[in-house]
């Protein structure tokens, strides 16, 4: 039995998803987080640090999600998270779209790193319900800014979700572990 068939199968048996949540600070990683977990959102306040929560999907998945801090101090530490990442999730706040590019700098930043490299990558365009423009063309030049359709080593996905109301954000889940079976050749 070959390394890659012990790895596969202690994977399969665990069912554990080791998930980075990264974004600029205020994106709404953290508002995400308690709306998966069935919290109230409204008491969210800024994360100085991490905090990792893990969200039970369908009974039948461990979905460990580390939400790091984005503020510009913080930012420095985020490449002591990629260790064993199965999932970056990278959260953009379209409410501020006047930071996309220091948004786009920090994502090609970070997703050059080696240590993530294969990983799945779902990028979330947070706050559609307080956007008031043109939704798809908002993804679509997202998709093309960010590059997304070169990238030959990440299989990846854009939503528009509200961590706020929950929009899409079953979507997403399901997005990541549709993805997590692929990989594993869950059947």
């Amino acid at each position: 039995m070959g390394l890659l068939s012990i790895i596969r199968k202690q994977k399969l048996k665990d069912k554990e998803v080791r998930i980075l949540m990264l974004g600029l600070d205020n994106s709404g990683k953290t508002t995400i987080v308690k709306n998966l977990l069935h919290k109230d959102p409204k008491e969210t306040s800024p994360t100085m640090g991490f905090n990792i929560e893990t969200v039970t999907y369908k009974e039948k998945f461990n979905l460990n999600i580390w939400d790091i801090g984005g503020q510009t101090t913080l930012r420095a530490f985020w490449f002591n998270y990629f260790e064993k990442t199965d999932f970056l999730v990278w959260v953009i706040d379209s409410s501020c779209l006047f930071r996309l590019q220091e948004n786009f700098e920090e994502f090609k930043r970070v997703l050059s790193e080696d240590r993530l490299v294969g990983c799945g990558l779902l990028v979330l365009i947070n706050k559609v319900d307080l956007f008031d423009g043109d939704v798809d063309k908002l993804r679509n030049d997202i998709i093309e800014e960010l590059e997304l359709v070169q990238l030959d080593n990440h299989n990846w996905e854009v939503l528009c979700v509200s961590g706020y109301t929950g929009e899409n954000l079953d979507r997403s889940l399901d997005w990541i572990v549709n993805e997590y079976e692929q990989r594993y050749f869950i059947l």
